[in-house]
């Protein structure tokens, strides 16, 4: 008789994509449950509150179901389309991937490394400042993930240990993520999904950034520090022996290359790119009525009968820019980085398409998610649930109103560990709720972007995570239990720090 080997069945978390699909399901069930309903809105679009009144029901069925991805990546005449937003996504990722075909982000991370050898410390700040405005200001997440094998070596030589090195790396991005300054994915998009410039509510997001990333710095500082003085404190210690011979080779130990003049340039372009995207997002004349001068500039510019003709007439003022104009900044950009580069035409094409491909499911999870929204807002059960929520709402002030939203975003970036995904999914009915409840949108958009930093740190649904982790031989119980103070921390900071704003 010959035993049969069982195979033990092991759950898988299913992709946002599946998870969306669910959602838009269940969405769908609902508009036959709940009673359909509608809000008057202002002049501006707005809902007006206290104006909700039953309508027909419009249940939704398999041809709606299977229709709203698409409809929420077109548009209908009940939902905007994200079209948009997933185009810019695809741009973006067309420009990341011209200036990684220069190798000029590898090799100028490389080159800081190599020159810090015997200043540690400083590095580890240098690193961690670096890699926390990457994920601040573009998302930057997986493309980390080749420096884990490059920095960890370099950590171990001088008594610290791989959770160090994946703390600089992975968890800076992360803390740049929670408090995200012009995240396109994050900021840009929650956003944009509330019909809201991404450059609102810029300072105090950058005064987050300032904080969580200095708390950041003095925990991983303060581990480093103890397990160099005594290496027994190290939580994989005993592990040692194996990370030695795993990574201490003297081909690992060392940064290689030095950055040429054209790579120079390009991180040049790089920097100006991100700089002028801040300038065109950031509202001037909202921030203060006398500054006008990006006004006055481009209103000089494209009356000038020969510039004008030739820049175009139809060039928008910074300060005044939306999707359409970062897009085209990064597609234009793209172009500066080809010629500086000294990219080839067709290398180039093959760099930015696959770029674009990077990102290929990151746009369209855009226009799943809004597929929920679609089938809400056809469903007409919308404006019913923001009436519960109102009504639930009511008279609650705005420090806990605040804090509760936070906590519900940190409970579904568990389930939907992709943050433009949690964005699409949500933000919609939230920045509803958060006029409801006399709050900013760019504080709802702060809650939001704060939760899924802190819950992509430490899910075990988040690639980026489990592959730093593995690349740096640390597993996740120990990860755990290494980051659970710092999480509490910048838990404990966020709610603070989203109160402080609903008082302003």
């Amino acid at each position: 008789m010959t035993n049969k080997t069982k195979k033990r069945f092991r759950f898988q978390m299913p992709t946002a994509f599946t998870i969306l699909f669910w959602l838009i399901v269940l969405m769908a069930v609902l508009t036959w449950v709940i009673p359909a309903g509608a809000y008057q809105t202002n002049s501006a679009g707005q809902l007006t509150t206290g104006t909700y009144h039953t309508v027909k029901s419009q249940p939704q069925g398999i041809w709606n179901v299977f229709m709203a991805p698409i409809t929420g990546m077109i548009g209908n005449q009940h939902t905007v389309g994200a079209i948009d937003i997933s185009l810019f996504i695809l741009v973006i990722g067309g420009f990341l991937g011209v200036v990684n075909q220069t190798g000029a982000l590898d090799d100028g991370i490389k080159v800081i490394v190599d020159k810090s050898r015997g200043h540690e410390k400083r590095l580890i700040v240098t690193l961690i400042i670096l890699f926390s405005l990457g994920g601040s200001t573009y998302g930057m997440g997986e493309e980390t993930l080749a420096f884990v094998p490059l920095l960890t070596p370099v950590m171990m030589s001088v008594g610290y240990d791989p959770i160090v090195s994946a703390a600089v790396i992975m968890l800076s991005t992360r803390v740049g993520d929670l408090a995200s300054t012009v995240n396109p994915f994050t900021t840009g998009l929650a956003s944009g999904i509330i019909g809201i410039s991404p450059g609102r509510g810029l300072l105090s997001r950058l005064i987050l950034w300032v904080i969580v990333t200095g708390i950041e710095t003095w925990y991983v500082l303060h581990y480093a520090s103890k397990i160099k003085a005594d290496p027994t404190k190290s939580l994989v210690y005993h592990l040692r022996e194996e990370n030695e011979r795993r990574f201490m080779t003297a081909t690992n130990s060392k940064a290689t290359g030095a950055i040429t003049k054209v790579q120079r340039r390009v991180l040049l372009v790089f920097a100006l790119t991100f700089g002028i995207m801040i300038l065109g997002l950031v509202p001037w004349t909202s921030i203060n009525a006398h500054w006008t001068f990006f006004e006055s500039l481009n209103h000089l510019i494209v009356t000038t009968p020969i510039l004008g003709t030739i820049v175009g007439h139809k060039m928008v003022a910074l300060g005044s820019w939306y999707f359409n104009e970062i897009t085209l900044l990064f597609f234009f950009m793209s172009v500066v980085v080809m010629a500086v580069g000294h990219i080839r035409e067709k290398a180039f094409m093959d760099a930015f398409i696959k770029g674009m491909q990077d990102l290929l499911s990151v746009a369209i999870i855009v226009g799943v998610a809004r597929g929920i929204q679609v089938v809400m807002n056809d469903g007409k059960i919308t404006a019913t649930l923001l009436h519960y929520g109102e009504k639930s709402l009511t008279g609650m002030p705005k420090g806990p109103f605040i804090i509760c939203a936070f906590i519900f975003f940190v409970l579904l970036a568990f389930l939907i560990p992709s943050t433009s995904g949690l964005a699409a999914a949500t933000m919609g009915v939230m920045g509803s709720l958060a006029h409801f409840a006399h709050i900013d949108g760019s504080i709802m958009v702060s809650a939001y972007q704060s939760a899924a930093g802190l819950v992509t740190a430490i899910t075990p649904t988040a690639g980026m995570l489990v592959g730093a982790l593995t690349l740096a031989n640390v597993s996740f119980s120990v990860w755990w239990r290494w980051t659970a103070k710092l999480i509490v921390i910048l838990f404990c900071v966020s709610c603070v720090f989203l109160v402080i704003l609903t008082l302003l």
